[in-house]
């Protein structure tokens, strides 16, 4: 593993972007990785996003509190802090992936993976139960956390080698406390690294294709490791209104 931290997430991007898509009826290590390059978007405002009133389809998600998770109502993005998910010293990420927009952070398994701002835990996975060769689906992250954030935005961890017992769906924590550490678990091609992903909440639960991620978490993610507070409310909220949560 210590020949991953010198390659600096470059050739290790190159043998995991395939992996957190899946390829339906095969094995993910036969894949030739798949690059998908992030499209430019248009500077907007930055204006809070407000949670969707769907119902929540059933799931098997950790239950918690009898409430129904939302975002604080006097949340705004003026307010809301952001961090860098994982917090370790040799971390790197590639702006591109396989399928869809998100973003693999290449980091050694056991690093701390921590919420990326305030919110509450909507979707706890505590066993891995991908098979490898399966087609896509919710099982390829293996074990991971869901957090709806104070801005009204979906931030989604995966491959997670442990969650921590106290983050369960319902409760709330804060930016940058801890939800659990790096691993291989799931579909990742048996490489230590968080799948990250960014979303409206929709469905809030069960979404899947949407929660994995749909638009690119590269440009936050280099603001937010200097330190910044770049807010993907205003892309999120133009993905949502654009494409009606299907992703």
């Amino acid at each position: 593993m210590r020949l991953l931290r010198t390659l600096a997430g470059t050739t290790a991007a190159l043998l995991c972007l395939t992996a957190c898509g899946g390829t339906a009826g095969g094995t993910s290590a036969a894949a030739t990785p798949q690059f998908v390059a992030p499209a430019e978007s248009a500077s907007t405002p930055e204006t809070p996003l407000l949670s969707s009133s769907a119902a929540a389809p059933t799931t098997s998600a950790t239950p918690g509190p009898s409430r129904s998770p939302s975002a604080s109502p006097s949340a705004t993005t003026a307010t809301v802090k952001y961090v860098f998910p994982v917090k370790a010293s040799n971390v790197a990420f590639h702006p591109t992936h396989s399928k869809y927009p998100a973003t693999d952070i290449f980091a050694d398994c056991g690093e701390t993976v921590v919420a990326t701002t305030s919110g509450v835990v909507l979707e706890v996975s505590l066993k891995d139960l991908y098979v490898e060769g399966a087609a896509d689906g919710p099982n390829n992250g293996g074990m991971s956390v869901s957090l709806l954030g104070d801005d009204g935005v979906r931030y989604y961890g995966s491959h997670l080698s442990r969650v921590l017992t106290k983050i369960r769906a319902g409760v709330r924590v804060t930016a940058g406390q801890q939800l659990g550490e790096v691993g291989k678990t799931g579909n990742s091609s048996g490489v230590c690294h968080l799948h990250y992903g960014i979303s409206p909440p929709c469905a809030k639960v069960g979404d899947w294709k949407v929660r994995r991620g749909v638009v690119w978490p590269a440009t936050y993610l280099t603001s937010w490791r200097k330190g910044g507070q770049k807010s993907p409310v205003a892309t999120v909220k133009s993905w949502k209104s654009a494409h009606n949560c299907k992703a």
